[in-house]
């Protein structure tokens, strides 16, 4: 049976990947902050589906933006399974608002879950995912980490930086035998958009005068469309990691838009000749490609 691990587990694409994976097979670590407090109910959601249809989960305490945390739950992994052949790193947060009220604090929080949070983990277990012998990373990305969407400035920065991050790290784990994957999702009816905190710098938000509106207007237009009948599933996002899970080793993709997508996979199309010249010829590192 092989093993996954999947951060941000409470809500949304993490919560329905866990019982997606574990009703196909995986032993499933679903993670989450404050199991034992405010996410209690998730975790007894979970664990009643795992006793009613024989399902492999285990629900552990993770907060990836400690250390610590981090490293406690390697080593419960190490103890108790001993070995690990899926990573994905699902937890994030959004901000919306205008991109110069946010304090750099807000920003440096932002970036903290969304970007730095992938790199503990991938950095805690990939020790485990290379004994594998076929381990996989897929981090959830965005449409927001490949084009740009004003007023979502410092969250499009966080899902620029994991792009670049997941597609270095893809080249050099493919020799070890570790893929990489990043699933880009447009739109969703998840409460993502509405996690992330309201700008900090008040004195700089009123330059903005009745621009500083247009942020709120936004998502009230995203909730009002995730309220019709054409809002997508956020199945579709757990269904996308578990195709990429099955692929074969070496043929996973680096990207896969899912949902909505407003041009991302023309231009992931018309980006990927580039980057493989780059690799292939400027480089000559083609053999990691």
């Amino acid at each position: 049976m092989k093993k996954a691990i999947i951060t941000g587990s409470s809500s949304g694409f993490g919560y329905l990947t866990v019982l997606t994976l574990a009703r196909n097979g995986y032993k499933v670590w679903a993670t989450m902050r404050d199991s034992n407090g405010k996410n209690s109910s998730k975790k007894d959601e979970l664990e009643a589906f795992a006793a009613k249809e024989n399902l492999s989960i285990t629900v552990a305490e993770l907060d990836i933006t400690s250390d610590a945390s981090v490293k406690i739950l390697t080593e419960q992994i190490i103890k108790e399974d001993g070995s690990l052949d899926i990573l994905v790193n699902n937890a994030g947060v959004m901000y919306v608002g205008i991109t110069e009220a946010y304090s750099l604090e807000q920003v440096q929080e932002q970036f903290d879950t969304n970007f730095f949070g992938a790199i503990r983990t991938s950095k805690a277990f990939l020790p485990l995912l290379k004994k594998s012998g076929d381990g996989v990373i897929i981090n959830i990305s965005s449409l927001a980490g490949r084009l740009i969407f004003p007023y979502f400035g410092i969250y499009c920065s966080s899902k620029f930086a994991l792009e670049a991050y997941s597609e270095a790290l893809k080249y050099e784990l493919k020799p070890l035998g570790v893929d990489v994957s990043v699933i880009e999702p447009g739109p969703f009816p998840t409460g993502l958009l509405y996690s992330g905190s309201k700008e900090e710098d008040i004195k700089v938000l009123e330059t903005y005068g009745e621009m500083s509106k247009i942020p709120s207007t936004m998502l009230q237009n995203f909730g009002e469309f995730f309220k019709s009948d054409n809002a997508p599933n956020p199945q579709e996002i757990a269904d996308s990691v578990l195709s990429i899970i099955k692929m074969d080793k070496g043929s996973r993709p680096i990207r896969k838009v899912t949902g909505i997508d407003y041009g991302t996979n023309e231009l992931n199309e018309k980006t990927s000749p580039i980057q493989e010249n780059h690799i292939k010829n400027n480089l000559q590192m083609g053999h990691l490609i």
